[in-house]
């Protein structure tokens, strides 16, 4: 039992970390286009902002979000949103922060997908990383997956291989191909 708890615990952490960031894109693109001086701009053609940074401080919630872009677009009907060159980082009150960053991505409110590409790296302050070229986070499954070679890194283990899904709500993830993981027995003793 504690083995295979062993075992599973970097995959736990990974989801954890990967649902927050689900969470937060998603939540971040939703508040930010309800902001009064957005959608006072975002009248009649698509709107497109350059080097933005946008904070949400919740102390209700315990919880800070910042999202840098080099570039966001606004499509007409207010029912996607493109970004290019982005940094989120969230940091909660009472547990690690996480960052994730990449070079573009997309958000299509009808199918509730977010795409994100392009030397994606998320970390969270407890240590854990992922590195991929793409991600696809659909909200309404609260599924995570690519077909992308992955790494996972964590305090004592790493993990690389082909293809990922994430199932956010069991808090299940599977590599699907060519796996390779490392355990340094170091941090076991």
């Amino acid at each position: 039992m504690k083995r295979s708890l062993l075992r599973q615990w970097p995959l736990i952490g990974l989801g954890l970390v990967l649902a927050a960031v689900a969470f937060y894109l998603v939540r971040s693109g939703k508040e930010f286009i309800q902001d009064p001086l957005i959608r006072g701009v975002m009248s009649g053609e698509g709107v497109k902002l350059k080097d933005i940074q946008y904070t949400q401080d919740d102390p209700d919630k315990g919880l800070k979000w910042v999202l840098n872009a080099g570039e966001v677009r606004f499509s007409e009907d207010r029912k996607s949103i493109f970004f290019k060159d982005f940094h989120l980082k969230v940091i909660p009150e009472n547990r690690p922060f996480f960052e994730l960053k990449g070079r573009k991505g997309d958000y299509l409110r009808d199918s509730g997908e977010i795409n994100l590409w392009g030397d994606l790296e998320g970390f969270s302050g407890n240590g854990y990383r992922i590195v991929t070229e793409h991600l696809m986070i659909n909200e309404k499954l609260g599924h995570v997956s690519t077909d992308e070679p992955v790494k996972i890194f964590g305090p004592f283990f790493s993990v690389s291989g082909k293809g990922l899904i994430m199932d956010l709500e069991k808090e299940s993830a599977k590599i699907l191909s060519d796996v390779t993981t490392t355990i340094e027995q170091e941090s076991l003793i």
